[in-house]
């Protein structure tokens, strides 16, 4: 995550700064080329519209409308991969990372996780979670075995030692986690498949027969 905030910082960064530094580099590119440079503070005029009065100048439609415009939609792009609840998931999934003796664990972070799933978790089985967390940690961080593995789906070895019999809420929770993927990529898929399935040819589909293709398209 530190990544997608240093990312949009720098695309803030060179919308707010880089206009100028652009501008320059191509003045040397036009002058190098002998490219005849457009007078920015001349009336902009649409190419595809050239008797209508844009009211605007030159430099207002590419440093507002193009180069401001970029870097708009490269911003709005991030965010809508990385929403700020995507973010939050992804910053409490980081505290179940092995890599380098558990570094990342944090079990405030793993409580408020298992607090996603009501379902899974109800008040009793979060504190008892509470204290499987901790003496999860504790022995993990002390086995020679646990001290090469870097990734999530690694944390199988739980299996292998039976300690996701020592640990079965940590346990139902790392499964959960591990699923998350699958069950996203699913839905998207289920989505998409609605949109083919449901056209307008189809719009008077009941929802049984709609709820059966779905099935059939999403699992051929």
């Amino acid at each position: 995550m530190k990544c997608v905030k240093s990312t949009r910082t720098v695309l803030n960064e060179l919308r707010e700064d880089g206009w100028e530094s652009m501008l320059g580099d191509v003045h040397v590119f036009c002058e190098k080329h002998d490219i005849v440079e457009l007078d920015m503070e001349e009336a902009y005029v649409n190419p595809k519209k050239r008797r209508q009065v844009t009211g605007i100048t030159t430099k207002h439609h590419y440093q507002l409308d193009c180069f401001n415009g970029v870097f708009d939609w490269l911003v709005q792009e991030l965010d809508c991969r990385f929403s700020e609840a995507s973010s939050n998931l992804l910053v409490l999934l980081a505290a179940l990372s092995p890599r380098d003796s558990f570094r990342d664990f944090n079990l405030d972070n793993l409580m408020s996780l298992a607090k996603l799933y009501p379902e899974d978790f109800n008040s009793g089985d979060l504190r008892d979670l509470d204290k499987d967390l901790r003496l999860y940690i504790a022995d993990v961080r002390t086995d020679d075995s646990f001290s090469s593995i870097a990734t999530i789906t690694e944390l199988k070895k739980m299996v292998q030692t039976r300690r996701h019999i020592m640990y079965p809420l940590f346990y139902r929770l790392l499964k959960l986690v591990i699923v998350l993927p699958i069950a996203t990529a699913t839905v998207e898929r289920c989505f998409s498949a609605m949109k083919l399935v449901k056209t307008d040819l189809r719009s008077r589909l009941n929802d049984d027969s709609l709820s059966d293709d779905v099935i059939c398209y999403v699992e051929k």
